[in-house]
């Protein structure tokens, strides 16, 4: 016998709302709970860093945090305790999340699972000068001051209030000299930005110093702990191909997506070396050029793993940061511990032009030789799996195209650190020069780069 049920339109109208009530659980399940951490966990560690290392005041770092696409920030309540140096956000009733300053390290941000590192005090720089006065001023002569005023007038224009460029610093310089300089308001010559993914290239440099100092080799597997059992595929990644984005690895990059590997490990994972190192590898090493973040944390992983934490924490300040005068520098950790060379690193707009100037000058600074020699050629050398040769060894080789803009004639053999935010430290052997421009850029079509360099190089002195 079968028996045959003939649903009530109502009952039928129940049973599709029940399930459209189903449905929307899983949306809000898989994309508001995912949206809600990495929101949560961005605002704490932003406002951290705004207040505590950039030094801002609580009040207008919470209203410059929520602008633009990040405007639903301002609805994620957050504290500031200026005695512990910390920063708590919460959207009741669900995820918190807190980040805490250290004087050495800037701010991490504390995993509600596990204890965060304790991380040594670092001793402060013995300088015989200031930072800020290792850089020399050549004032421009009068014809190209005035070009250069023009070039730094639209610089810090906003011609369009919808897609705001926000530049906050830009620093010229010439032959060793600073030649053109100017700040928005609220920033100055001794104000900390972070540089994002330029923290790239400053990995690219601390590497660059272990290979001098015979620690590490490029073209050999990359000595990573997590990758030597057995059988795995991984441990014929080379540290070559890692700094060439090059390793094979599945990584999702997409900023505008909660879910993501960039933003999770970022902003939810406590460990994020072991995140990245974890995923699988897709296509064969050296094969597939593909931009990755979590790339540039492995490779702090083995850097940490070769030098041993005591040496790990200190290595960034001893061979790179006070051999430059960089003294407002520092590079954030995760809750392990690890550098997040990735993203975290900050510096005053003069300094991000010094780290340009060691590239200029082929790794030599005032005589003494900080990158092994061959290292900046090696560096500016295309990626073999790149496309149109775009990327070198964590330096980008022409402007992401999100950010080219307009054509514009620029001179053979720049190359640049890049970052989030249209950040940008563009180095041009050929005239002798470095660009730093710095901003908050929210929609990188606001933004043509290669029009703001060949404005700079045709407004300053052809010799």
């Amino acid at each position: 016998m079968r028996l045959t049920f003939k649903a009530s339109p109502r009952r039928t109208l129940g049973i599709a709302g029940a399930a459209t009530g189903i449905v929307i659980a899983g949306v809000i399940l898989v994309i508001g709970v995912p949206l809600v951490a990495v929101a949560t966990a961005y605002k704490a560690q932003m406002l951290c860093s705004e207040i505590f290392v950039v030094g801002r005041r609580a009040d207008d770092a919470v209203a410059r945090l929520a602008i633009d696409d990040l405007r639903p920030l301002a609805w994620i309540r957050a504290s500031v305790d200026t005695k512990k140096r910390t920063t708590q956000t919460r959207l009741f009733p669900l995820s918190a999340r807190r980040s805490r300053f250290d004087p050495s390290f800037g701010c991490v941000l504390e995993s509600p699972d596990r204890s965060t590192a304790t991380l040594p005090p670092l001793k402060a720089s013995r300088l015989e000068t200031a930072g800020s006065t290792l850089d020399s001023v050549a004032p421009l002569p009068a014809p190209n001051r005035a070009a250069m005023d023009t070039v730094l007038d639209d610089a810090f224009a906003e011609p369009d209030s919808s897609h705001s460029r926000r530049t906050r610093a830009v620093v010229v310089m010439q032959h060793g000299a600073i030649v053109a300089e100017r700040y928005a308001d609220g920033f100055g010559p001794e104000t900390p930005f972070i540089g994002w993914s330029m923290t790239k290239s400053v990995m690219n440099a601390l590497l660059g110093i272990a290979v001098g100092k015979g620690l590490l080799q490029v073209d050999v597997p990359a000595p990573l702990h997590a990758w030597q059992a057995s059988g795995d595929p991984r441990s014929r990644i080379t540290i070559s191909d890692l700094l060439h984005m090059s390793s094979g690895l599945r990584f999702d990059e997409r900023q505008g997506d909660p879910s993501s590997d960039v933003l999770r490990m970022l902003f939810r994972e406590p460990d994020m070396a072991a995140f990245a190192s974890s995923k699988l590898l897709t296509t064969s090493p050296g094969s597939h050029w593909q931009y990755s973040s979590g790339t540039t944390v492995i490779l702090s992983r083995v850097l940490r793993e070769a030098l041993g934490d005591s040496t790990y924490w200190r290595f960034p300040k001893t061979v790179l940061f006070d051999p430059l005068g960089m003294t407002h520098a520092l590079l954030e950790t995760d809750a392990s511990g690890a550098f997040v060379a990735s993203s975290y690193m900050y510096a005053t707009a003069r300094e991000w032009g010094r780290f340009g100037r060691l590239y200029l000058q082929d790794g030599v600074w005032q005589g003494r030789r900080i990158l092994p020699a061959g290292w900046v050629d090696f560096s500016r050398t295309p990626a073999r799996a790149a496309p149109g040769g775009i990327y070198g060894a964590h330096f980008w080789l022409s402007t992401p195209s999100e950010y080219r803009g307009p054509p514009a004639s620029l001179p053979a053999g720049i190359f640049h650190a890049v970052g989030h935010e249209g950040q940008f430290v563009t180095i041009v052997p050929s005239r002798d020069v470095v660009i730093v421009r710095l901003g908050r850029t929210r929609r990188a079509s606001a933004w043509s780069h290669d029009r703001f360099v060949a404005g700079v190089l045709a407004a300053l002195p052809s010799l």
